[in-house]
């Protein structure tokens, strides 16, 4: 398995972009690759039709350290995990997250990635318009 690390500097302080990023309800605006519509919510667990079709999704609690960990339970029943962190950057908040090349062919790792680069550019957009 291998992993990939995509970052996306963004020109907000970091406790902002953590807000904004770990609101369920923010994801269809910037997370295209994991949500495309309305999220529904089973207590902890967020139902979401994604690219790959329905997933689950479970978040860390809220935190102070900027961590955005999530599991994906894939149509497969595989769990992907997805580290994700808001850390601050000399020009505001730098957002890090790990692609992780599960069930995935190389073709499709690499699309993947593009996906989580695409919509990290998308949230970094959001925030500073």
């Amino acid at each position: 398995m291998r992993s990939r690390h995509v970052s996306q500097v963004i020109r907000r302080p970091p406790a902002q972009v953590y807000d904004f990023a770990a609101n369920p309800d923010n994801l269809p605006r910037w997370a295209a690759g994991l949500a495309q519509s309305e999220i529904i919510r089973e207590g902890n667990t967020l139902l979401v039709d994604s690219p790959m079709g329905q997933v689950r999704v479970r978040f860390v609690p809220r935190n102070d350290y900027g961590v955005l960990d999530h599991d994906v339970t894939l149509p497969s029943a595989t769990t992907v995990n997805n580290p994700v962190r808001v850390i601050a950057h000399p020009e505001g908040a730098e957002v890090l997250f790990t692609v992780r090349q599960i069930e995935l062919s190389d073709d499709e790792f690499e699309r993947d990635t593009a996906l989580v680069a695409q919509d990290l550019t998308r949230l970094k957009e959001l925030l500073e318009s």
